[in-house]
């Protein structure tokens, strides 16, 4: 009954990240606008456009009527994003102008748009595809910017399907309640700390090696998830957090991504830092639960599954993490 229990509550998970997986896998990497006012009618531009993913983006901000922006063939590239710099030249000011993101509609990024006035204003926006733009005119509360801190944490998990296999592969290697605990918060204080050094600038990672390495560890999982089905034992079954914080320490430079391309201003790196991941924590948390709730649902129905269904969420984990190995290692 407990071994049926446990892959009950791996089936919908498994058939969901597979799903999804190939085709979004580390494609949340949000891009970030910032425009800072030096006068009535100038302001500095600079844009972030994410890179180095599997997945191209094509995304640009579109300048408001009766705006010109001036030098913006200046690019220079760096780690994960193409950067550009120009000034923006807008008679009347930005009040009541629209700024718009074209092509984010067709991906699953988010924008981070962020105006500083010459007042000491500012106004910030988390565009997302479903309304890549918005009207500009008032003044935004920090806690509007902290939300978007927050939420860019939650999607950068929830959308990061190689995070979550691997912390599927993990639901399926621990069987023991307490040792589940231990082992989701050995993940949990390591990625925190790498998301902290990489943001505030101490470490940095390649990030298409970064991305080999972490699908690797997701195939690392595959033969474990194989050794727990023929009841055999290894480091990994028996000391499951020593692993999870091992590869817990490259999850977390995947997470920083998210928040060191955007290139923040200073004095609000701590501020995103801490929100941005309790955001990545609490989406991970909710994925958990959500597998321990469907355990439990699937224990009361008492569903009898076939064998290969049975074993359908391993070879999911561990097929997913071959292909996303063999597809990083192609784009080193």
């Amino acid at each position: 009954m407990m071994l049926r229990a446990f892959w009950h509550r791996m089936l919908v998970s498994a058939l969901a990240l597979g799903a999804a997986g190939a085709a979004i896998a580390h494609e949340m990497r949000p891009g970030f606008l910032e425009l800072r006012e030096s006068d009535a009618t100038t302001y500095a531009l600079l844009w972030k456009r994410p890179t180095g993913g599997e997945v191209e983006i094509r995304i640009a901000p579109v300048v408001p009527d009766g705006c010109r922006l001036v030098t913006p063939d200046q690019q220079q590239l760096t780690p994960g994003a193409i950067v550009v710099r120009g000034t923006l030249r807008c008679p009347g000011g930005l009040a009541g102008k629209t700024i718009r993101i074209a092509g984010l509609e067709t991906t699953m990024t988010d924008v981070l748009v962020r105006v500083q006035h010459a007042d000491g204003r500012v106004e910030s926006r988390l565009l997302r595809p479903p309304d890549p733009a918005f009207t500009l005119g008032a003044a935004t509360s920090g806690s509007s910017r902290a939300l978007s801190y927050l939420q860019l944490g939650v999607q950068h998990i929830l959308l990061g399907v190689d995070h979550l296999l691997f912390v599927l592969g993990l639901l399926l290697i621990v069987r023991e309640r307490w040792m589940l605990v231990k082992t989701i918060s050995a993940f949990t204080v390591a990625h925190s700390i790498t998301l902290a050094i990489a943001t505030l600038g101490y470490a940095s990672a390649p990030l298409v090696p970064l991305n080999a390495a972490i699908a690797l560890s997701i195939l690392f999982l595959g033969p474990e998830i194989a050794r727990v089905w023929r009841g055999e034992s290894s480091f990994t079954i028996r000391h499951p957090w020593v692993v999870a914080f091992a590869f817990g320490l490259l999850h977390g430079f995947g997470f920083a991504s998210g928040l060191t391309a955007m290139g923040l201003p200073h004095s609000e790196i701590p501020l995103a830092l801490l929100l941005f991941n309790v955001g990545v924590e609490a989406g991970q948390l909710a994925f958990v639960l959500l597998v321990l709730l469907l355990e439990r649902a699937f224990s009361q129905l008492q569903i009898v599954w076939p064998r290969w269904v049975q074993l359908l969420p391993g070879y999911v984990v561990g097929s997913l993490g071959a292909y996303w190995t063999m597809q990083r290692m192609v784009l080193l």
